[in-house]
């Protein structure tokens, strides 16, 4: 379930530019905030729930819409389809994700975690990481990591 909280904050943000809270738009901000990372596709089977009427264009430009209002943030976990999470309006849950090659496990990371590493990427080549748009593809600590192939040298 939604914190009401978090419904007064996204009326908040939408109605400084200018726009409402309509009812597809919160069907889809729910969606994406009780779903965590979720697919357009898995944003639209949720809210079939509760709407038949809405289709997946629909949910497309809503996170589109959404997304650059800064209520909701996009990521890469997979080779397929974009998953969207609700951003934290407070500013307290910047993170990156970790994506388990084996199992498929997402793991959500605080951001000062890599702080130390992104300051000196800024520092000492200019470049300024997107944290929260940064995926770390590995393998998790119930899952064993493939065996690195060793590849063959060739004589000078």
């Amino acid at each position: 379930m939604t914190d009401p909280g978090r419904e007064d904050d996204w009326r908040t943000r939408l109605r400084a530019t200018g726009r409402r809270l309509t009812p597809q738009r919160e069907l889809v901000l729910r969606a994406v905030d009780e779903l965590r990372h979720a697919t357009p596709d898995e944003v639209l089977a949720h809210v079939r729930r509760d709407s038949a009427s809405l289709n997946i264009s629909t949910v497309y430009r809503t996170l589109e819409l959404l997304e650059s209002l800064g209520l909701v943030r996009h990521a890469h976990l997979t080779d397929r389809a974009p998953t969207y999470h609700a951003i934290d309006l407070s500013g307290r849950h910047e993170h990156f994700h970790l994506v388990c090659r084996g199992c498929g496990d997402v793991i959500s990371v605080d951001a000062e975690e890599i702080e130390d590493l992104a300051t000196r990427l800024r520092e000492e080549r200019g470049f300024r990481v997107d944290t929260g748009h940064l995926t770390v593809f590995g393998w998790c600590g119930d899952c064993e990591a493939p065996e690195q192939v060793e590849r063959p040298t060739t004589a000078p």
